[in-house]
């Protein structure tokens, strides 16, 4: 489905301020060392749900950071309102997934370079 001009609008909205609350309450979360960013939101055609995607750095167990955001989805959205209650008329619920993009394209990167070394070898 394409998604209107005011769902985009709302979803670079709820993105630029998902990330802002992350980073204020990131901390009081999962701790300082794991790394949160948001790399992308969808919103439902109602707007209704947003879906944001994040990435996580810098830890080897990203579920359980994962299952620690979910924990606390209440205050997240809670923050996010907050912050963008004057721009939408109510406030998305907020449904989160790890983006691995980032994940698979290093392991592409690792694997053409394994692959130019083999025929550099030959």
């Amino acid at each position: 489905m394409k998604s209107s001009k005011r769902m985009l609008q709302v979803a670079q909205i709820v993105k630029r301020n998902m990330s802002m609350v992350l980073l204020q309450e990131g901390n009081l979360i999962y701790g300082s060392e794991p790394m949160v960013s948001v790399t992308n939101v969808v919103m439902s055609a109602d707007m209704g749900i947003a879906k944001v995607y994040v990435s996580i750095y810098n830890t080897e167990n990203k579920q359980e950071v994962m299952l620690m955001l979910e924990q606390e989805i209440f205050r997240l959205r809670q923050s996010l309102a907050q912050r963008i209650k004057n721009h939408v008329r109510r406030i998305p619920r907020i449904d989160l997934y790890i983006d691995e993009t980032i994940d698979e394209m290093e392991s592409l990167n690792k694997l053409f370079d394994k692959l130019n070394a083999e025929k550099k070898g030959n």
